[in-house]
């Protein structure tokens, strides 16, 4: 799951980027209204976290700007990335407007990281109608604790490789782009290439062998994983 993290607080920021990331979360962070502008709009995200009060790159000193409009920019090209607004502005009509302008959900500072987590999981299931508990073939994928089984027994998968598994199965059945896949997967600038996104999807093949799970190949438009029946036995 990749974040954007917008708060100019740089302790209460690296506080959240290292709970965040301490529960698998790959997470980009913006301090000011016109990097959190850039990120948004060059790289996709699964949800963004957003604080409301922001410095303006340029402005006069001290000169600040409101994060909705982001939300409201984002809203407007079609972007439906889920939005968490975290804010001390938490009076009712504070939260009508941050609702109204097109976020997701609100919670007022200061907040319990826990919550916040459990939110971005909330929001995550609506975005793509699925639970927290995915099962496919002999699969199961526990997203609330991060950790997959096969046959009830822990399937340990190098991060990225489950990070593909994760986008994959955010519902199963669904075509993930090539470059959906790459941007998900990139640090930062240094975009992932089609040999190594291959290679992660050839290595994740060989390892969900016979467990009922295969992940195909759509020739121009990206990968899907799909439920297999078993192989008959051998006679």
């Amino acid at each position: 799951m990749r974040i954007l993290l917008v708060e100019d607080d740089p302790v209460l920021s690296d506080v959240m980027q290292r709970s965040l990331r301490q529960h698998g979360c790959r997470v980009d962070a913006a301090a000011t209204l016109d990097a959190a502008r850039h990120w948004w709009r060059t790289q996709p995200f699964d949800a963004v976290l957003l604080d409301l009060n922001l410095p303006v790159c340029g402005a006069a000193r001290g000169g600040m700007g409101n994060g909705l409009d982001l939300v409201r920019e984002a809203r407007a090209r079609g972007d439906r990335t889920p939005v968490l607004v975290l804010t001390a502005r938490d009076r009712t009509e504070q939260r009508i407007a941050g609702l109204d302008a097109g976020a997701d959900d609100y919670l007022g500072k200061p907040f319990d990281l826990a919550e916040v987590e459990a939110r971005l999981r909330a929001l995550l299931r609506r975005a793509h109608a699925t639970d927290d508990h995915v099962r496919l073939g002999r699969l199961r994928l526990d997203r609330r604790a991060r950790r997959l089984a096969l046959d009830g027994a822990p399937c340990e998968l190098p991060a990225r490789e489950f990070e593909v598994l994760w986008e994959l199965l955010t519902p199963p059945g669904r075509v993930v782009s090539k470059r959906m896949l790459a941007d998900k997967l990139s640090e930062g600038d240094d975009l992932l290439g089609d040999n190594a996104l291959e290679a992660f999807i050839s290595r994740l093949r060989r390892k969900l062998a016979g467990s009922g799970a295969h992940i195909r190949t759509l020739r121009g438009l990206g990968y899907l994983i799909e439920a297999v029946a078993p192989a008959p036995p051998a006679p």
